[in-house]
């Protein structure tokens, strides 16, 4: 399938608009400023994600993003250390790991409840590892460093997928992504945490590999949006972003690669200075 140029133009002016306003915020503001704006994106997020469970009746959306709001602050709370809050992460992931048979073996399956119980899965612990990540000493630097290996999986396979996309990946659940987009996603992936590990001081290798399985999650978080999707009967989750849909289309991929990448840093030692007892920042 090949690009129309407008289309192209407007999702590049987008995406560098986006990404100069994420870098400004994160680098110029508090860090109490970046959680503040890390948790209005979740929970509006939240507000798109509620139209899985019934587009059409406004309470119920309300109710169910105070519910993502409350899910936030007790994560949060109950996150206050290394060891609870890699378990919060773990957790992340294994649901990520049922997300995947779920795609794989029944995506015909679906329904209100298993889109709400997927909702707080996937919103709740990337809300809190992106907001824990802010306090970091160097926070700003390894906030952006983050989000840019996962972004970078985004980008590489929406372009190597329209341009040598042939090979469908999960075509009952959403047809227009294909296994040279998921490879293209991967190496510009790893590529990116191979600048950014020799930026940071940190172990090349390790980090590569940690890059390539936090891509690999983030397909998986694309693909579980496209399942809400088909389950609900919605074309789009929202028109927020010109060429780029939704929130929801720019959350999806994080929701599932930070976790493991942030668990990952912190199990290896990289992070976690925060959440030492006595810390102050």
């Amino acid at each position: 399938m090949s690009l129309k140029p407008v289309g192209l133009q407007q999702r590049l002016i987008t995406a560098l608009v986006l990404f100069a306003l994420l870098v400004a915020l994160v680098f110029l503001a508090p860090a109490w400023a970046t959680i503040v704006i890390v948790a209005m994106a979740i929970l509006g997020g939240a507000w798109e994600w509620s139209a899985f469970l019934h587009h059409d009746r406004r309470p119920v959306r309300a109710a169910y993003v105070l519910l993502i709001a409350l899910g936030l602050v007790a994560a949060w709370s109950i996150s206050a250390n290394v060891e609870s809050f890699s378990w919060l992460l773990l957790g992340a992931c294994a649901w990520w790991v049922i997300a995947l048979l779920w795609i794989m073996l029944a995506p015909q399956r679906g329904g209100a409840i298993s889109a709400a119980v997927a909702g707080v899965c996937a919103l709740v612990p990337a809300g809190v590892a992106l907001a824990r990540l802010r306090l970091e000493p160097n926070g700003a630097a390894l906030l952006v460093f983050v989000l840019l290996i996962v972004m970078a999986a985004d980008v590489g396979a929406y372009f190597a997928g329209h341009a040598w996309g042939k090979t469908k990946l999960a075509p009952q659940v959403s047809p227009g992504k294909t296994w040279e987009g998921v490879i293209g996603g991967f190496i510009v992936s790893v590529l990116v945490a191979f600048v950014g590990s020799r930026w940071l001081g940190w172990p090349t290798l390790a980090i590569m590999l940690l890059a390539l399985g936090a891509a690999a999650f983030s397909v998986v978080g694309d693909l579980i949006e496209s399942l809400m999707k088909r389950h609900s009967g919605l074309k789009d989750s929202g028109r927020l972003f010109p060429g780029h849909g939704g929130l929801l289309d720019r959350l999806d991929s994080l929701t599932a690669g930070v976790p493991l990448l942030v668990l990952g840093l912190l199990k290896a030692g990289l992070i976690g200075a925060a959440l030492a007892p006595g810390f102050s920042g």
